[in-house]
């Protein structure tokens, strides 16, 4: 029996690759179908002949993969399943601790960026002053009481000492939905987009995820209506801003990739910024213990 002349024909739609391509493989496939060649009975020819064949057919396999030189090769895709990753995040927000802070107390996030970091302190019912510090400077983040917050000089020496109407913003969430469906209806409807706007959701996933306090079921219900969302891609051997290894997820429209930790599915913030700190404090300027 000719192996060679059996590979080429079933191989005949697609050009084989020279030996030097084939290398230690069609070494392994010759010395094969040589050891089978030599069974001396009529079982032993069949079974060669059943070997053979089977040789062939991975040959073939392997052939129908090897590059042609007609075009760019694609890409492998991600080994992982975005909705897996997410779902995963969903039941990891579950094991967080419930503890509620009080009014008067600050939602502290530290986002690392590739060459600075932010602090922020976020007042948590949204009605106290808080801070935000960046490169060297510093931000008043005025509380809103009674639909006014006081514009602060530093920031607007014009305005100093006038009142400006504000919506309450507070960083601790209670007002949210607490299942994937309802809270996939929020982001849908409470954007900033359009309904429909999967890039304007994933930018509210984003900062409801990293720039807030969500009691453990909103946060598991944030993750879970962002399962849903349409054109997530998961990206494998993603880093951090803060260069720590995770899996990224991300869709259509959105520069930003959400990285998640890679075996625990916990969030870890994005690739243009990390959250590396977070926590409730007491006032402006304490560090979570």
């Amino acid at each position: 029996m000719d192996e060679l002349q059996l590979v080429r024909d079933r191989a005949v739609d697609v050009p084989l690759p020279d030996l030097a391509e084939l290398g230690a493989a069609r070494a392994r496939l010759l010395a094969a179908a040589a050891n089978e060649s030599r069974r001396k009975t009529a079982k032993r020819r069949w079974q060669a002949g059943a070997a053979t064949l089977g040789l062939a057919a991975a040959v073939t396999a392997v052939v129908s993969f090897a590059p042609t030189g007609d075009g760019p090769l694609t890409p492998p895709r991600a080994a992982a399943d975005p909705a897996r990753v997410l779902h995963g995040a969903a039941a990891q927000a579950l094991k967080l601790p419930d503890t509620p802070p009080r009014p008067d107390q600050f939602v502290y996030v530290k986002t690392q960026y590739a060459n600075s970091n932010r602090e922020a302190w976020i007042s948590a019912d949204g009605k106290h002053d808080g801070y935000v510090k960046q490169d060297g400077r510093t931000l008043t983040l005025p509380g809103c009481v009674d639909g006014k917050y006081r514009v602060e000089g530093a920031n607007n020496p014009a305005a100093n000492g006038t009142e400006e109407p504000c919506v309450v913003t507070p960083a601790y969430r209670t007002d949210l939905p607490t299942t994937a469906d309802a809270m996939f209806g929020y982001l849908n409807k409470n954007h900033s987009g359009d309904a429909g706007d999967a890039n304007a959701m994933g930018k509210d996933v984003q900062l409801l995820a990293g720039e807030a306090y969500l009691p453990p079921r909103t946060k598991a219900a944030l993750f879970e209506a962002a399962a849903e969302m349409p054109g997530l891609q998961a990206v494998d051997h993603v880093t951090d801003a803060a260069g720590r290894p995770g899996v990224g997820i991300t869709w259509p429209g959105h520069g930003v990739t959400l990285v998640f930790d890679a075996k625990t599915y916990a969030y870890r913030g994005t690739t243009q910024g990390a959250v590396v700190g977070y926590g409730i404090v007491d006032h402006v300027g304490q560090l979570p213990r």
